[in-house]
């Protein structure tokens, strides 16, 4: 669906994107990842058509950007962050007028407003002024303009940027229910959108794609080792030894707790190595509370990776 290769765009005072190639499949749903002024948004607006790039190839659905921005433009819908509505128009004036636009035949375009309109949860808003709508609708509305031409591919940036956390909450169910009939390109900063919605990310760091894998091997490959939890009634230093005696095990850190518990952070090979920890607890002895694997975030993958400690894309 997409094809990005080799592309470069340079602004007078800066390189914004540096020779990035990456694809995204038809069906998929990606997130789009960077810490501010990392490239994300002038990718976006490359692959939508709206900014030229200095050098490289874009192809949507096998069409070229710059030799057949048209065809792209029928096949993208595309959401910026600050979507450009009318606010004086009204919200079926502003669709119809958006629909015409976009070249969608007059004897298909009430059935097609209707459509967007119910997708978007704005059925009983079609009459009101869009400068009257909450931050919330107004995202509704622009999501609508993005799908009234039926595009194969959805550019959402930045989609629940101010929002609260109900309307984060319906926006996040509508771009799930959108996922089934179009591929769709997610740019955001609220990380729990990636993990709840994408199949596989995408992430750029100073113009360049740092990574671009699904979210377990990401984990996978920046996590070698497995961090196990375990609390047990045991004396510190005599437990502290007997774990770093096995082999593949190490305590990385340690807590006294009241009444004799001792808890401690164990670097091992696998996370297959907590029934060795079970066994010695067993052997030794030892009343066991807990015995767990430590779970890494996407926040904590996307921080080690923009702090240039990350993997080969």
């Amino acid at each position: 669906m997409i094809k990005v290769s080799e592309v470069t765009k340079k602004y007078p005072a800066r390189l914004a994107v540096d020779n990035i190639s990456f694809e995204v499949n038809r069906g998929e749903i990606v997130g789009f990842l960077g810490p501010n002024g990392a490239g994300k948004t002038t990718t976006m607006r490359m692959l939508a058509g709206y900014f030229p790039m200095n050098s490289g190839s874009i192809e949507v659905a096998g069409f070229d950007v710059r030799k057949d921005a048209r065809e792209v433009r029928k096949r993208i819908g595309y959401l910026p962050e600050s979507c450009p509505l009318y606010p004086e128009m009204r919200v079926d004036e502003y669709l119809r007028f958006r629909a015409e636009l976009k070249g969608v035949k007059s004897s298909a375009r009430k059935a097609k407003i209707a459509e967007v309109k119910e997708q978007c949860g704005l059925t009983d808003v079609g009459k009101r002024i869009i400068g009257q709508l909450s931050k919330g609708y107004r995202q509704r509305v622009g999501l609508a303009d993005s799908l009234v031409h039926d595009p194969d591919l959805l550019i959402l940036d930045e989609p629940t940027v101010g929002l609260d956390p109900i309307q984060i909450r319906q926006v996040r169910e509508l771009i799930k229910q959108l996922a089934e009939r179009h591929t769709i390109l997610l740019s955001t900063h609220i990380l729990q959108e990636v993990e709840a919605i994408c199949e596989r990310i995408l992430i750029i760091n100073e113009g360049k794609i740092v990574a671009s894998d699904t979210e377990e091997n990401l984990h996978r490959k920046l996590h070698a080792c497995a961090v196990i939890e375990m609390e047990v009634a045991a004396e510190k230093a005599h437990a502290i030894g007997r774990v770093n005696a096995l082999p593949g095990l190490d305590v990385r850190n340690s807590n006294a707790l009241p009444d004799g518990w001792l808890r401690m952070e164990i670097e091992a090979d696998s996370p297959e190595m907590r029934v060795d920890l079970f066994n010695l607890a067993v052997t030794e002895g030892w009343v066991l509370r807990e015995l767990s694997e430590q779970e890494h975030s996407l926040e904590d993958t996307f921080v080690q990776i923009t702090r240039n400690l990350g993997v080969t894309p």
